[in-house]
């Protein structure tokens, strides 16, 4: 059986005034898209290219129910989940920014 990798995740601006949830399969390429390729795009119109927050799936059914759920939320509820993995909310790119394609 494949392993399938996907990621729920939340980019803010440089202030930490904007969230946008998102969900991919490859999260490295997805934050350069973001960044250098989607220029009409809600997270370049506001800046949000800093990734604050990720979560792993196997399945995309549960990362795309799990993106719902947090797009449904309010901005506190949103805040306590990002810090309850990165609870000094600092951007978490150089992690993630390798390669990528």
């Amino acid at each position: 059986m494949k392993n399938h990798n996907y990621y729920v995740y939340i980019l803010t601006n440089y202030t930490k005034t904007v969230l946008y949830t998102g969900v991919t399969n490859n999260l490295a390429r997805r934050l350069y898209e973001h960044r250098y390729v989607d220029k009409d795009s809600f997270c370049n119109k506001y800046r949000c290219y800093y990734l604050v927050y990720y979560d792993w799936f196997r399945d995309i059914n549960q990362a795309i129910a799990q993106e719902k759920r947090i797009k449904g939320w309010v901005r506190e509820k949103k805040i306590h989940l990002i810090k309850s993995m990165n609870p000094e909310m600092e951007f978490l790119n150089d992690l993630i920014e390798k390669d990528p394609y």
